[in-house]
């Protein structure tokens, strides 16, 4: 039986492939994305706060407790389907949590906030994406746990549903909280 070997580079490049995604399907968490960041501060920056245009908020406005850095947008489809969890999290779960409305219309985030509630202590306009930058956004929903420092201890890209919360984000939330006795 002879091979055609018109056939054999095809063939050879499809069976690397299977090789290369059966090894990717076998990671613990596929939407797992590393960051840099972690164990580093959070970005400084200045930026606007959404709901009142005159005062700048900074790095120092959001750190002093353990927090959550929830980057979002009106455009996201899946920061519609996190929102009701990051609701009940900023109404039960006692943890300051903070916005970074991405590449968006201000006029447009204040609307969707008025339309679906406002989980936020405060919302940075991040209008030009710099922040996001910063932080190494690959899209929005992406969510940050900061220690009272303000040191990035976790990052999630995605919705934050409960299961999310509960298996991922809270144990981070409640070790950080007993390490600085905020807990």
């Amino acid at each position: 039986m002879s091979i055609n070997k018109n056939l054999l580079i095809p063939l050879t490049a499809f069976v690397l492939l299977v090789i290369v995604l059966a090894f990717g399907f076998r990671l613990e968490d596929p939407h797992y994305l590393p960051s840099e960041l972690i164990n580093r501060p959070f970005p400084e920056f200045s930026l606007q706060d959404l709901h009142d245009p005159d005062r700048t908020l900074t790095v120092a406005d959001i750190k002093g407790k353990v927090s959550l850095v929830n980057v979002w947008a009106t455009w996201c489809p899946n920061c519609l389907v996190e929102h009701p969890e990051l609701i009940r999290i900023s109404q039960e779960e006692g943890i300051a949590l903070y916005g970074v409305n991405y590449n968006d219309v201000s006029s447009k985030a204040i609307a969707w906030l008025e339309r679906h509630g406002n989980p936020y202590r405060l919302n940075m306009v991040d209008s030009s994406g710099t922040l996001a930058i910063d932080l190494g956004v690959y899209g929005a929903p992406e969510t940050f746990v900061l220690d009272e420092q303000g040191v990035i201890q976790y990052r999630h890209v995605g919705a934050v549903t409960r299961r999310v919360w509960k298996s991922k984000i809270l144990p981070v939330v409640e070790l950080l909280q007993t390490q600085s006795g905020d807990g």
